[in-house]
């Protein structure tokens, strides 16, 4: 990626002459009556977007300043918001805040990337870069788990608009985990219910686990949870269905033998309900 961002020496040099025209443009204000820039000395030249732009990568390469590098790219983009350094350096600059571990500017930048330039062949970067900025906040089960619904938003934005890129493969691996966090998250919740009794409240947590996340680790123990709260509030026919669902998907989970001793110890046998949502949701027992 490195390369692809560095400028030309010649593309530099044209920069410079359009910064010394601009400059010559700007001493002809006092002709016209502009009393404010008088003195010559009262003019101080910014830098040239090149300077900016390498020092960044210096910063960046060599001292691995990183926060101290996304400044410098930022300035790049200050100064020269319409020239080709600074769409270079936008993306340097998320990348350097990403490195930085600044995420919320890492996401800024990355974002305003993608607006600007959706054409792009590093937009899939800097989609990539929002989604796992996200992802690496993603705190444990015991806390709120917002970012992780952001990560996986934003990383499936990369698989669907980049499904070719090298990007997209990372992706679709961070989305897996994503959700198995997310699918944790609703089984510590349902886990909480099912310890104060109230089997309705924990059900409705299995069963966003079964309908949304039934790909994910978690899903074979909602299956088991649900067929004890079913059990708990008298409903049979479901809590059969829970364990047949569970038995036919995962006939050696030590789970499932948990939900037959449970089905047979309140005098039923596993079988499916097909017009169970558990059905529906697994397609049928075939």
């Amino acid at each position: 990626m490195m390369s692809r961002l560095r400028g030309s020496w010649r593309s530099g040099c044209r920069l410079r002459a359009l910064a010394g025209l601009l400059a010559l443009a700007f001493f002809a204000g006092p002709i016209m009556g502009c009393s404010m820039f008088n003195k010559e000395d009262d003019y101080v030249p910014e830098d040239p977007a090149d300077k900016l732009y390498n020092e960044g990568l210096f910063l960046l390469n060599n001292k691995r300043d990183y926060e101290t590098a996304a400044k410098k790219f930022d300035e790049v983009d200050r100064q020269n918001p319409y020239s080709d350094w600074a769409r270079k350096a936008l993306l340097m600059s998320a990348y350097s805040y990403y490195q930085a571990q600044k995420y919320e500017d890492c996401i800024n930048a990355a974002k305003r990337y993608v607006t600007l330039h959706p054409g792009s062949p590093d937009s899939a970067y800097a989609q990539y870069l929002i989604g796992i900025s996200y992802y690496d906040q993603i705190l444990d089960v015991n806390h709120d788990q917002a970012r992780a619904d952001k990560a996986v938003a934003a990383l499936e934005e990369v698989v669907r608009k980049y499904p070719d890129t090298e990007y997209a493969l990372n992706a679709k691996k961070k989305i897996d985990t994503a959700r198995d966090q997310l699918a944790g998250k609703e089984m510590e919740v349902g886990r909480y219910y099912m310890k104060k009794r109230d089997f309705t409240g924990a059900i409705n947590r299995f069963k966003v686990v079964v309908t949304q996340y039934q790909t994910t680790r978690e899903v074979e123990e909602a299956l088991a949870r649900l067929t004890e709260a079913y059990i708990s509030i008298g409903i049979m026919d479901e809590a059969q269905t829970a364990a047949a669902v569970l038995g036919h998907n995962f006939p050696d989970s030590a789970w499932y033998k948990d939900a037959y001793k449970l089905v047979k110890s309140a005098g039923g046998e596993p079988s499916e309900n097909k017009g169970s949502w558990m059905s529906r949701a697994f397609k049928g027992l075939g």
